[in-house]
């Protein structure tokens, strides 16, 4: 078997009218590409990249000829990644994950998501999400409204829908850090995403640990940091990214030194890296904390899909490959450029 045509599809696919709102041009100028490698079996397999990701020519004509059932899948990255484990899912009628390793679990818990907004906006999007069965939320989280947006989310969506505050650094300081955890104490707090920033030695982590009851998660790509964290006590859990190859290798350092983690394989995804983010959860031991797949964009590209919350949990895909089906028709409706290599 041989791949002889590799295809990229960019798309620019809107967000839902609540985070279009405060993000309404991002689509647009980061645009996803979707990569489609065929055989000449006739077998087809996804991948998608990161929002304004490139993708060479040259990149393409490399996989044409080349055997996707000997390639070492967890070493490529993204986009083709996704791409490889659905095409040799399919080639050997197995599901992805038992590619990746033994599956720990069946569900895979995660989370609905929101960029920085108004606290009542937050609130309706944290009732529509848990009509749609989410029982956790992750916030892109500022200092001067985080706690009126905890107050206005428990009022929509109830006092057992748990919050991951994620500040992108800006509660800045420790001591600030501090404040807002004594004052969002009333209020279901999974955990603090990077509080303040811990580079380069995690000053004041420990310290945040030994002070607040609430858990602490870094969010980080290298194994070198997350080794560091453990070290110094810096972490609870982990937010992790990267590869397949890469997250195993981060959470079984966080494993060892007994944290769990959770996965953003997929962020702000089009669907085809949400059902891979699935299948890597299924086999990471510790993934027991929320996923961030993210469920914002208009269309997520995909019919007969899998990953629909319920109960705050995903199903993982047990059918061929990723487990998903491309509609096409979408992505001819929000395409707006191509490349292609073909044998």
């Amino acid at each position: 078997m041989k791949i002889v045509k590799a295809e990229v599809f960019y798309a620019a696919v809107p967000y839902i009218p609540a985070i279009r709102t405060y993000r309404p041009d991002e689509h647009t100028e980061r645009p996803v590409p979707l990569v489609k490698l065929t055989t000449d079996e006739g077998f087809a397999g996804w991948g998608e990249g990161g929002r304004g990701q490139r993708v060479p020519v040259e990149a393409l004509h490399r996989w044409l000829g080349v055997d996707p059932l000997e390639v070492e899948w967890a070493t490529v990255g993204i986009p083709f990644e996704p791409a490889l484990f659905d095409l040799a899912g399919k080639a050997l009628s197995l599901p992805a994950h038992k590619l990746m390793g033994p599956k720990c679990r069946d569900r895979i818990p995660v989370g609905y998501w929101s960029c920085h907004m108004a606290p009542e906006d937050t609130a309706r999007e944290a009732a529509q999400a848990s009509r749609r069965g989410f029982r956790h939320h992750k916030l892109k989280a500022r200092p001067w409204d985080i706690v009126a947006q905890a107050r206005a989310i428990g009022e929509a969506a109830g006092p057992d829908y748990q919050i991951t505050v994620d500040p992108n650094f800006a509660f800045e300081t420790l001591e600030q850090s501090l404040r807002l955890a004594d004052a969002l104490a009333p209020y279901p707090i999974a955990c603090f995403e990077d509080p303040f920033s811990w580079k380069p030695n995690f000053d004041g982590y420990p310290e945040f640990r030994r002070l607040s009851s609430i858990p602490l998660a870094p969010h980080m790509g290298r194994a070198e940091d997350v080794l560091k964290a453990v070290s110094l006590g810096a972490a609870d859990h982990f937010n992790l990214d990267g590869s397949i190859g890469r997250a195993r290798h981060m959470a079984g350092i966080a494993e060892a030194a007994g944290c769990s983690v959770w996965l953003q394989t997929a962020g702000l995804a089009l669907g085809i890296r949400s059902a891979y983010g699935v299948h890597v959860a299924a086999v990471i031991p510790n993934a027991t904390e929320h996923s961030d797949l993210h469920f914002v964009k208009e269309h997520d590209l995909l019919i007969n899909s899998p990953i629909e919350p319920q109960d705050g949990h995903i199903i993982v895909p047990f059918t061929p490959g990723l487990g998903i089906e491309v509609d096409e028709g979408a992505l001819r409706r929000y395409c707006v450029g191509t490349l292609a290599a073909e044998a």
